[in-house]
């Protein structure tokens, strides 16, 4: 069974950029297509984008193009969320998951979270 950590969330001023990391353990990660999901109070819980086992393939929800990037590192096991050109609406508890299938938007395995609060 795969574990995931986030990290890399915290405090940023609007404009500004933040990566986040979704690191796995237990298992070979590129066995996994993996999402980031985001949740900010009040609402629920919102595919942010996904990419497949190598990486080849992303999904990304359509008002996040152009400002949002996924990938993922094989050999570090390791995805990341690029996010750029930050708005106060961005901010939200970001979530990494984890699933044997692609492309899919319900995924069996979840991280725990990381913070990601937006100053005006």
């Amino acid at each position: 069974q795969v574990q995931l950590v986030e990290s890399g969330g915290g405090l940023v001023q609007a404009g500004g950029s933040l990566r986040l990391s979704c690191a796995a353990s237990g298992t070979t990660f590129s066995d996994y297509t993996v999402g980031w999901f985001r949740q900010a109070p009040g609402k629920d819980r919102d595919f942010v984008a996904s990419i497949s086992y190598s990486g080849a393939s992303t999904k990304y929800a359509d008002s996040l193009k152009g400002r949002f990037t996924i990938s993922r590192d094989i050999m570090k096991n390791k995805v990341y969320l690029q996010m750029n050109s930050l708005k106060p609406e961005d901010a939200a508890v970001y979530y990494c998951a984890a699933d044997t299938s692609w492309p899919t938007y319900r995924f069996a395995y979840w991280g725990r979270g990381t913070q990601v609060t937006v100053s005006s």
